[in-house]
């Protein structure tokens, strides 16, 4: 609860995580965000959950959020007969949009336009890229017949991957939006968007989001080769950005991964988008009661590259050691960040060019580089949107980050950012007197120390809630 690691951990919730208790002990293990994953559990199991968060959060005196994951246009087959069937190699299949029980010859599929959208010599991977087939003929209507190039055994509503069929489902489907209704009703700080497309999937829910009046953020999910066709454009809409390398993985080739992980992190860091690594980050500890060496290095990796949280997915959710897997991660976390300093952004251009922006983003340039060389123990920023701390995060900092905001509409939602601890703070008296309070409360409570600079960025006035326009080196006394 009261780590100084500056990466975060997402974890994923489920029936081994949901009573009060482990979310307890997860949250002082050093969990920073909980995430719902509206593909399983009912809306009532959500809403028990996202109470028992927000009490843990009063009685802890933390800032923990809750990211919804939507589940998006994922395509599945239909029940197989007796469960599940085998698929030989050499042999043909026909996929039909026609509900049946699904043989060895014929399956059921949940994408209508399927026939429609796709084109001879496509790929279809099924059951997360295990069984490879490809399209020979489709009669345009229902049904689409493909050879089986790699079989294997074949169970009930599996998932279906179209590496090179551009799908015309909207990106919202109708579940989505009765999950997303549910989850604004509740004022969830992050809305993860899953198979995001192209920019304009993103500004389509930021519309609906805007439309009801709430201050939800989006999380673009990264896992459709079009997405990263469009990835400058959707960083430039997206709040945050999701590696997620599980439909990823299948969608592109396994190889590229990696790189591509490496490039979404760098380009998210010069633009100051948060973003998340995900996927099979510990999977052996669903069982086990310690990760395999290669994730560890897998951890230490994502950690390295820069990213501001990895993300817990079976592990908590189904796992058997929901909070071990946590400490496991903090372990990891700790040690990278203690042993070797890699963040720097410093040599990136120390002036962002002209924009609306321009003076708040030179103060925040300024604060990263002034806290690089006078070796500030922390930068402590006001602010009223989050801005300056989402700007200063990216900067990677090896000063403490501390966010005061009275706007409490943003104060779980900065919990995701590298190296940001949020405090809600309304009192609007002078800035000089504003600072020396922060002062003393961070000192009180043991993160700053006597002849420790810090630096403090704010707006004047302050009441005006306006754009940083000030900075101010000094030291505690």
């Amino acid at each position: 609860m009261t780590t100084n690691s500056r990466t975060k951990i997402v974890a994923t919730i489920g029936p081994a995580s949901s009573p009060k208790e482990v979310l307890r002990e997860m949250i002082l293990a050093g969990t920073d965000v909980f995430r719902i994953n509206f593909s399983h559990g009912s809306h009532e199991d959500h809403g028990a959950v996202i109470n028992t968060i927000r009490e843990l959060n009063k009685e802890l005196d933390t800032h923990v959020p809750i990211l919804a994951d939507l589940q998006g246009p994922k395509l599945r087959i239909g029940v197989m007969e007796g469960g599940s069937v085998m698929l030989e190699a050499g042999k043909e299949i026909v996929f039909s949009t026609v509900d049946g029980p699904g043989t060895a010859e014929r399956v059921f599929m949940t994408y209508n336009n399927f026939p429609r959208d796709t084109k001879p010599g496509e790929k279809i991977l099924l059951d997360d890229g295990k069984l490879l087939l490809e399209v020979v003929s489709t009669n345009m209507n229902d049904e689409v017949v493909a050879k089986i190039l790699h079989g294997g055994p074949l169970s009930s509503k599996k998932g279906v991957n179209l590496p090179n069929t551009k799908i015309s489902l909207p990106c919202l489907t109708p579940k989505d939006l009765r999950d997303l209704d549910f989850a604004l009703e509740h004022d969830i700080e992050w809305i993860g968007l899953s198979f995001v497309r192209n920019a304009a999937d993103i500004i389509e829910l930021q519309h609906i989001i805007a439309a009801k009046g709430k201050a939800s953020r989006v999380v673009a999910k990264i896992e459709k080769p079009e997405a990263i066709e469009d990835i400058d454009n959707i960083i430039k809409e997206a709040d945050a950005l999701m590696v997620a390398r599980g439909d990823l993985g299948v969608e592109v080739p396994m190889q590229s991964v990696p790189l591509i992980q490496k490039m979404l992190v760098r380009k998210c860091l010069n633009a100051s988008t948060p973003v998340i690594i995900a996927t099979q980050m510990m999977e052996s500890m669903i069982t086990n009661i310690s990760p395999t060496r290669a994730e560890v290095n897998d951890a230490a990796n994502s950690i390295l590259d820069g990213a501001d949280a990895v993300m817990l997915s079976g592990e908590t959710s189904v796992g058997a050691h929901p909070v071990m897997v946590i400490q496991a991660m903090q372990k990891i976390i700790a040690n990278v960040e203690d042993e070797q300093y890699p963040y720097n952004r410093q040599n990136q251009d120390p002036f962002p060019s002209v924009t609306d922006r321009y003076v708040s983003d030179s103060i925040c340039t300024t604060a990263a580089k002034m806290a690089k060389d006078v070796s500030a123990k922390a930068v402590i920023t006001m602010t009223y949107s989050g801005y300056t701390a989402f700007r200063l995060a990216s900067y990677r900092p090896k000063a403490l980050i501390f966010a005061f905001t009275s706007n409490k509409a943003i104060l779980n939602t900065l919990s995701l950012l590298w190296g940001v601890r949020a405090f809600y703070y309304d009192k609007e008296v002078s800035t000089d007197h504003t600072i020396a309070d922060i002062k003393h409360r961070l000192k009180k409570e043991g993160f700053i120390d006597t002849n420790d600079l810090i630096i403090n960025i704010a707006s004047i006035p302050m009441h005006e809630h306006g754009k940083a326009n000030m900075i101010k080196l000094s030291l505690v006394d």
